[in-house]
């Protein structure tokens, strides 16, 4: 059985910088993309990272390019994703995915999900 468990979320003000983790098992980690995505009250779930099976790759949306970065640790089976500069607007509950993928690029690929964690930033 696959499972995600995401932890580091927080409530924050604004400017300040979160580190989220999630953790994986039942997976061959090191064979699977990752993404990070987020969901704010009344809107539709959104991609905000991603990183390849080696983390050689890792894309963004552009609304965090420059203030997030995503990473890896295969040998710990878990994937980060460290938000600084944080605004308002990135308040939403963040949720660790899975691919069956090695790259990850298509938003399907991603058929492992956490139950997400509340980051919440004040301003």
């Amino acid at each position: 059985q696959v499972q995600l468990v995401e932890s580091g979320g927080g409530l924050v003000q604004a400017g300040a910088s979160l580190r989220l983790s999630c953790v994986v098992s039942g997976l061959t980690f090191s064979k699977s993309a990752m993404g990070w995505f987020r969901q704010a009250p009344g809107k539709e779930r959104e991609f905000v990272a991603s990183i390849n099976w080696n983390g050689s790759r890792t894309y963004y949306i552009d609304s965090v390019k420059g203030r997030f970065t995503v990473s890896r640790d295969n040998a710990e089976n878990t994937v980060y994703l460290q938000m600084d500069s944080l605004k308002p607007g990135d308040t939403a509950v963040y949720y660790c995915a899975g691919a069956q993928t090695v790259t990850g690029r298509e938003l399907k690929d991603y058929v492992y999900w956490g139950q997400g964690t509340q980051v919440t930033v004040s301003s």
